[in-house]
């Protein structure tokens, strides 16, 4: 009877044991999943705060009477193409795919934004603009912001993925119902290194 209830007893304890660290590593998994989820809402604030400075930059240059209307309009057609916000859908952080068609978009923009820059300084009243210069400022600082919290974000889903695909991990994971979550990738053309020229004249 004293054997029986020895038995007993240590079965009662190893299965709290095992609850207890199954509720553990499942509270660690939901932790980790809303710190992904915090860090996608970083990074969906960097690219509207870039999308919002859009308008001004536009209706700044477009006071310069001789500029390219080509370059305007592609930049212009880039953002309407985007809809009235930038709204990071989670079902992204899902789908590779997705979020890489999503990268592309958003590596289109910043192509023509950077094409804009380039053509500006070929003018001298728009860059001695004050406003455009402060325009210029917070569009440079919004695309480093950017790839900050892209990094940032990387970072956490690096976390969370490694977590929930260990072993025993991988078993309240499965039970969960957590799945791997998306990584941004280098833009297209990161890897070559851009062409430094002097204009001697």
């Amino acid at each position: 009877m004293k054997k029986a209830l020895i038995a007993v007893i240590v079965v009662v304890v190893i299965l709290l044991i095992i609850v207890g660290k199954g509720i553990g590593t499942y509270n660690n998994i939901i932790a980790l999943e809303e710190g992904v989820k915090a860090q996608w809402a970083q990074v969906e604030n960097t690219y509207q705060r870039r999308f919002d400075l859009i308008p001004n930059l536009v209706s700044t240059v477009q006071g310069e009477a001789n500029f390219e209307k080509s370059t305007l309009t592609e930049v212009m057609e880039m953002r309407s193409r985007m809809g009235g916000t930038v709204k990071l859908d989670e079902s992204l952080m899902n789908d590779e795919a997705a979020l890489k068609r999503f990268q592309e978009m958003q590596g289109s923009l910043s192509g023509a934004l950077q094409r804009l820059m380039a053509v500006s300084e070929n003018y001298p009243d728009l860059k001695s603009n004050k406003s455009f210069q402060e325009l210029r400022v917070q569009l440079e600082g919004a695309e480093n912001r950017i790839a900050v919290e892209r990094k940032r974000y990387n970072e956490t889903v690096q976390a969370y993925n490694t977590t929930i695909r260990q072993f025993p991990t991988n078993i309240v994971a499965g039970f969960a119902g957590a799945s791997p979550k998306a990584l941004f990738s280098a833009d297209a053309g990161a890897s070559v290194a851009p062409k430094v020229q002097f204009d001697m004249k």
